[in-house]
């Protein structure tokens, strides 16, 4: 009998992909034709279009009461974001173009992971933590469209396969959301009739398997960017998506799940990952220093020796 799971990854890994393809395009081609500045794009519509997948899983995780896939979902996809897909970014050449919005996303990462340390080591995200996240990431995002309205002029989206019509656009979105809910459950149902399987437990494959799967995106997303020779945005997309992952995805999870209890075990070596990862990339973004491909090429190996440690721990 052929074993379903790994099946199941699979569909999951490309609808995820295809979804999150379809909502980037359709929201970049809304945002274009209501005028919102590119740079607002970059960390809020393509951030949160490429987070839909952790959010999916998120919420599809406290529903099937799997809290660990949950949290280790995110702290893995963050990880992912800044080593793997940030790192590939650099290695391409795209980590030397830290604006002042740039600056301001490195801040609110720093900020958001320093909250959601907190919450690891209360061991738990209450209701009333999870709204103050949401609460907190409403304020970050008008305070970016204020600080950036006007400062840029609104630029025709490039090589873009939607045509430019906003109903056409709409329903991409649309369609692409529905793409990536169904996504999500395959991808959970079989990440953990694979943990069941083989006896691993949840939290490995949250920040892994998982982890890997929802950060697909916003690889492709970057990878785009970067070979277009737009490195603000590939830049922007990754840390714009953090600031997402920790409050917005965690803080939405928290209020469908009545609150959220984080085990013990992301207390120790995972948090601090997550700390040095984002801490050290903000803090070289904040400082102005470029983040060449040799460094960019350590970050992907990095990323694949923590992976293989998780593994093999």
């Amino acid at each position: 009998m052929v074993d379903s799971d790994p099946i199941l990854v699979l569909i999951g890994f490309v609808l995820l992909m295809a979804g999150g393809e379809g909502v980037v395009q359709g929201a970049v081609q809304i945002a274009y034709r209501l005028r919102v500045p590119p740079l607002l794009v970059g960390f809020t519509i393509v951030a949160i279009g490429t987070s839909l997948p952790e959010l999916a899983v998120a919420i599809e995780a406290v529903s099937q009461e799997q809290p660990e896939i949950a949290v280790g979902g995110v702290l893995g996809s963050n990880v992912a974001n800044v080593m793997l897909v940030l790192g590939t970014a650099c290695m391409l050449g795209s980590g030397d173009e830290a604006g002042s919005g740039i600056r301001r996303d490195a801040i609110a990462v720093i900020l958001a992971t320093v909250l959601l340390t907190a919450f690891v080591y209360n061991r738990s995200i209450p209701v009333e933590g999870g709204a103050f996240m949401l609460i907190l990431l409403l304020s970050y995002y008008a305070y970016a469209y204020l600080s950036s309205k006007g400062k840029a002029d609104v630029e025709e989206p490039e090589e873009t396969w939607l045509p430019d019509n906003i109903l056409l656009a709409v329903f991409a979105t649309i369609a692409g959301g529905v793409m990536i809910w169904q996504g999500a459950i395959f991808l959970l149902d079989g990440a953990i009739g694979l943990a069941d399987t083989y006896n691993i437990d949840e939290e490995i494959v949250g920040l892994t398997l998982v982890a890997l799967g929802t950060s697909l995106p916003e690889l492709a997303v970057t990878l785009i960017s970067a070979l277009r020779n737009q490195g603000g945005v590939a830049v922007g997309n990754v840390l714009g998506s953090n600031v997402m992952n920790i409050l917005g995805i965690l803080g939405i999870a928290s209020l469908i799940g009545g609150g959220i209890d984080i085990a013990e075990e992301f207390a120790g070596r995972d948090i601090w990952v997550v700390i040095l990862t984002s801490g050290l990339v903000a803090a070289m973004l904040l400082d102005d220093r470029e983040i060449g491909p040799r460094v960019g090429a350590t970050m992907v190996t990095g990323y694949f020796a923590y992976m293989a440690f998780l593994y093999l721990g």
